[in-house]
């Protein structure tokens, strides 16, 4: 897709917002930040862990480094739709995302049966030093949801987005299933996500205030990862029994 960038430097912020919220902000934000191009997507990921969910079990214990590694597509895949591997750290609240892309099929091919890309560079070499120092990764859960983004109008850095209809699955894993599974998320809630590359403005501030939207620590694979493994009917007790931590979702 042209215009997507290879690297980011950012820091990101996680609010979740009811629909009175979301309707008022959109019109808060009319002249500030105007959706992008491309509308509303659908987003479908695999998150790739280990057997013993080490990526996601470390990145819920909130440590100052945490790294994931994820496969992206725009829409429903097949072989050739253009496919995002993605390498996403985060340190001391700053994310650092580093991605290649390649046809869908062949990024199967060499995140799965490790069949390497005939083209390599530095962020190749990169996933490659990834897939060997996690021994086992395998693709472990497939997250999707629909995004509208927004763009600011005068601050090229300001990036908002809007999640609904956040699913997982652990069966099925592939993209070309769409975007089907468990939800997340509650009717009427959208996920916003605030990615700026430095403070946020002012004005921004203000209005997050006024509507009394809070920023909130969210995961999507680990919802989905607490949900897998304890049942989405587990209480708030019988998670603390098993690991304080995972409270922390």
């Amino acid at each position: 897709m042209a215009g997507f960038k290879d690297v980011f430097q950012r820091i990101e912020v996680k609010y979740l917002l009811d629909d009175m919220q979301y309707t008022e902000l959109r019109k808060q934000l009319e002249g500030m930040a105007e959706v992008d191009s491309y509308g509303k997507t659908s987003i479908l990921n695999i998150y790739f862990d280990t057997l013993d969910y080490k990526l996601i079990e470390r990145s819920l214990e909130k440590p100052i480094y945490k790294e994931k590694l994820r496969l992206r597509t725009y829409g429903v895949a097949n072989d050739d739709t253009n496919a995002f591997i993605e390498i996403k750290k985060k340190y001391k609240g700053v994310v650092y995302k580093r991605r290649i892309s390649m046809p869908y099929k062949k990024a199967m091919e060499y995140l799965v049966d490790g069949k390497r890309p005939e083209e390599r560079s530095q962020i190749s070499d990169e996933i490659d030093y990834f897939l060997k120092y996690y021994k086992g990764i395998r693709p472990a859960m497939a997250i999707s949801y629909d995004r509208i983004a927004m763009a600011g109008t005068t601050d090229p850095d300001l990036r908002i987005t809007f999640d609904t209809n956040i699913r997982w699955r652990t069966d099925k894993l592939s993209l070309s299933e769409g975007n089907v599974g468990k939800d997340i998320l509650l009717p009427g809630q959208h996920l916003m996500e605030l990615k700026i590359a430095g403070a946020m403005s002012i004005e921004l501030a203000k209005i997050l205030d006024e509507l009394n939207i809070r920023k909130t620590s969210f995961s999507k694979y680990g919802k989905g990862y607490v949900e897998y493994m304890y049942g989405e009917d587990a209480t708030e007790r019988n998670k603390s029994n098993i690991k304080n931590f995972r409270r922390a979702v």
